[in-house]
C-alpha cells in the first residue's frame, strides 16, 4: 500500500518495498493445539458487527486507501474522512500482525479498526496481503513460494469468518505486480487468489474477492486470469498512478480508455459480463509543507481522477492516502499533512461529495467547446456538470439559463445566462444546467468519449515533432526530454542529453487509445532520425510495452552517416498499448555516444500476413 518510486534509465519506474512495520498489538495465544478453523470458529462469536447483516454496505463510490505506516492513525483520521463525505476505507493490518506465529491468532487490532470504521459510517475494504514469515519458504512477508498453501487458506479462513457481515470486500495481495512478491510470477497470483476465493465462499457466498495489480498492467492481470484465476474473483482493480500522472499532459483520454480495455481483456477471457471495476489506489504527491504550486496540483489531479474515473465506469475510487507519510523532504500524497492540516485535495474531495452526493450516477458527456471537457453526473439536488479545458487552454462557454459554478475550495458563483464563462485547466462544477444540455449529455452517453480524435479504422498513426508537435493519433508524452530544433529548414526535434535527471536520452510516445486497445498485438514502429552531424556516431533502441511488461525490440539501429534523414524500423508481435506504466513505447539512445534528431514517429497496424 505504501508508495514508492525508484527511476532507472533501464526500467520503467518500479516499487520498493516499505519500511518500518507497524507494531504488534502484545495479545495471549491461543491453548496449544487449537487449530486455524477451530480458532477462526471460536473468534466469530467475538467478531464485531452483526454476522449476517449487510446494511452497513455502502454503494458509494468515495473512497481513500491508507498505507500500513499511518493506519494506527484511523481513529484521527477517519472522522476526518467522513466530514468529507468518504464512505470507504481500504485498510487491514498484515497476516504476520494477525498470525505472528502458527496457530496464535491476535484480533485486537483489526478489531478495533473495524468497530472504528463503523462508527464513522465507512465500510472497510480489506487486503490479504502479506505472508506470516513462518510461512513463508523465504522468511520474509513476501518471499514466495509458500511453505503450505494451506497456511494461506487458513489464514483467509479465519479473516473472513471473523469479519463475515462486517467486511464483504477482500482484495487479494497489494500489487503483486510490482514489488511486493519477491519469486511471484502471474500463476502463483492466481493460486492465492483461487484459494482465497475458494475458501471465502466456503464462510460466506455473498462475500467478494478481488483481483488487482499495481498501476493498469492488464498484461499481468491477464496472464493471471489465464494462468488460473478465472472464475474465481468479483471485482478487478487496478492502481493507475501514472495514467492520472499523463492527465496533467493532456492524457485525459487514455485515463477514459482503462475500463473499456478491462472489459475487452475480461471479455477475452470468458469472464462474467459485468464485473464490478475499481481503483483501490491512485494519488499523487504534494510538498510537506504548504504549497500554492504543489496543492493545486494534487487538488486538479483529485478531482479529476474521481470525475474520469465515475465517467468511464469504475464503482470505488480511493485516494492514496487520509494522512502522509512523508517520503523524505519531497511530500506525500495525503490529503492531510503530517501535522494534521488539511490539504486544498481534502476540500475538493469534500465539495465533490457534497455536490454529487454519496451514490452519484453519470449521465453522459459533453464537448462544450471544440475540445473542453464536460461530464454531467446526477448530484445530491438534481444534474451537475463537471467541466475543464485542455492543459493550456481556456475555453469560453455560456448558458441559456442563470447557472451556479462551485469551485474546487467550495465557494459558488452565480454566472448570468449568456454570460461568457473562462474554463480553465481547472475544474468546476455546474449546477442549473439548461435541460437542453442535459439532454444532448444524455445522448452522449453511449457514444465514445470524442477527444483526441477517432483512430479507430485508421491503419496508421504519426506524431511530427516540432516546437507544437502535430499529433495525428500518436502523440509524444513528457516533450520536454528533447528540445526542438531547425535542420536545414525542417523543424524536428533534438535529444537533450544534458538533463541532470539521464531521461533526455529517451523520446516517450503514446498511441491513441481507439487505435491500439486491448488485443491489438502486431505492429510496425517507425522513426524518422538524423545524425546531429555526419562525424557523430549515434543510434538507439526500442522499448515498448508488451504483455509481458516492459521489453526490448531486437536490434541496435545504427544511425547511418550523412546529411539526409534515415528511416529505422521495428516489428512487434507482443504489444499491449493499453497503457500500464505511462507510455506506450520509447525511443531509447542510452547507448548512443552523441544525441540525434527526430522529425517523424510512426505506427502502423500489421496483418498476419506482415
Amino acid at each position: 500500500m505504501r508508495r514508492f518510486w525508484k527511476k532507472s534509465k533501464a526500467q520503467p519506474l518500479r516499487r520498493r518495498p516499505p519500511g518500518r512495520r507497524i507494531a504488534l498489538a502484545l495479545a495471549a495465544a491461543l491453548p496449544a493445539g487449537l487449530s486455524p478453523l477451530t480458532a477462526a470458529a471460536q473468534a466469530q462469536e467475538n467478531a464485531p458487527g452483526p454476522a449476517a447483516a449487510r446494511s452497513g454496505e455502502s454503494a458509494s463510490p468515495w473512497g481513500a486507501a491508507s498505507g500500513a505506516e499511518w493506519l494506527d492513525a484511523y481513529p484521527k483520521f477517519n472522522p476526518l474522512l467522513a466530514q468529507a463525505g468518504v464512505k470507504w476505507l481500504r485498510g487491514f493490518y498484515e497476516w504476520q500482525t494477525i498470525e505472528p506465529k502458527e496457530g496464535e491468532w491476535r484480533w485486537g487490532l483489526p478489531d478495533a479498526l473495524a468497530a472504528d470504521a463503523k462508527a464513522n459510517d465507512l465500510q472497510l475494504l480489506g487486503v490479504l496481503a502479506y505472508l506470516a514469515p513462518w510461512a513463508s519458504s523465504g522468511g520474509g512477508t513476501r518471499a514466495f513460494p509458500l511453505k503450505n498453501p494451506q497456511y494461506w487458506r487458513d489464514y483467509v479462513t479465519a479473516a473472513v469468518s471473523r469479519y463475515s457481515g462486517t467486511i464483504n470486500d477482500w482484495e487479494v495481495w497489494n500489487e503483486f505486480n510490482g514489488s511486493f512478491a519477491v519469486n511471484g510470477t502471474p500463476a502463483v497470483y492466481a493460486n492465492l487468489v483461487r484459494d482465497a476465493y475458494d475458501a471465502a465462499k466456503k464462510i460466506d457466498p455473498e462475500v467478494r474477492i478481488g483481483i488487482s495489480a499495481a498501476n493498469f498492467d492488464i498484461g499481468f492481470l491477464n496472464a493471471a486470469i489465464g494462468a488460473g484465476a478465472a472464475g474465481h474473483f468479483d471485482f478487478v482493480a487496478v492502481h493507475p498512478y501514472e495514467i492520472l500522472d499523463g492527465v496533467e499532459e493532456g492524457g485525459e483520454i487514455d485515463f477514459l480508455s482503462m475500463a473499456g480495455n478491462l472489459r475487452r481483456m475480461l471479455n477475452a477471457n470468458h469472464e462474467r459480463p459485468g464485473l464490478p471495476l475499481w481503483i483501490t489506489e491512485i494519488g499523487v504527491k504534494a510538498p510537506s509543507a504548504p504549497d500554492p504550486e504543489g496543492d493545486n496540483r494534487q487538488q486538479i489531479a483529485l478531482a479529476k481522477a474521481f470525475i474520469l474515473g465515475l465517467a468511464s465506469g469504475f464503482e470505488r475510487i480511493f485516494w492514496f492516502e487520509p494522512r502522509g507519510p512523508s517520503y523524505g523532504q519531497d511530500g506525500d500524497f495525503g490529503l492531510i499533512r503530517a501535522g494534521w492540516s488539511l490539504r486544498p485535495s481534502y476540500y475538493a474531495l469534500r465539495t465533490l461529495t457534497d455536490a454529487l452526493g454519496p451514490k452519484p450516477s453519470y449521465l453522459g458527456w459533453l464537448d462544450l467547446d471544440r475540445g473542453a471537457y464536460g461530464f454531467l453526473f446526477q448530484g445530491r439536488e438534481g444534474p451537475v456538470l463537471a467541466a475543464w479545458s485542455p492543459q493550456g487552454e481556456e475555453h469560453k462557454i455560456s448558458f441559456a439559463n442563470e447557472v451556479l459554478i462551485l469551485s474546487l475550495d467550495g465557494s459558488s458563483a452565480a454566472l448570468e445566462a449568456e454570460r461568457p464563462y473562462a474554463l480553465t485547466g481547472k475544474p468546476v462544477l455546474i449546477t442549473r444546467v439548461p435541460p437542453s444540455l442535459a439532454n444532448l449529455a444524455r445522448r452522449n452517453a453511449g457514444k465514445p468519449f470524442p477527444w483526441g480524435g477517432d483512430y479507430a479504422g485508421a491503419k496508421t498513426v504519426s506524431c511530427r515533432l516540432q516546437a507544437d508537435n502535430e499529433d495525428k493519433g500518436l502523440r509524444q508524452i513528457r516533450p520536454r526530454t528533447t528540445v526542438p530544433a531547425n535542420v536545414d529548414g525542417v523543424p524536428a526535434r533534438r535529444l537533450d542529453f544534458a538533463r541532470p535527471d539521464g531521461e533526455g536520452h529517451y523520446a516517450y510516445f503514446r498511441t491513441s487509445p481507439r487505435f491500439a486497445p486491448f488485443g491489438v498485438k502486431s505492429l510496425e514502429i517507425t522513426a524518422l532520425v538524423r545524425r546531429l552531424a555526419p562525424d557523430k556516431p549515434a543510434g538507439l533502441t526500442l522499448d515498448y510495452e508488451s504483455m509481458n511488461g516492459y521489453a526490448a525490440a531486437p536490434g541496435w539501429a545504427g544511425i547511418p552517416a550523412g546529411q539526409g534523414w534515415q528511416k529505422v524500423t521495428w516489428k512487434v508481435s507482443d504489444a499491449s498499448f493499453a497503457g500500464a506504466w505511462g507510455y506506450d513505447f520509447r525511443l531509447n539512445a542510452a547507448g548512443s555516444p552523441n544525441e540525434f534528431y527526430i522529425k517523424e514517429v510512426r505506427v502502423r497496424k500489421l496483418t498476419k500476413a506482415q
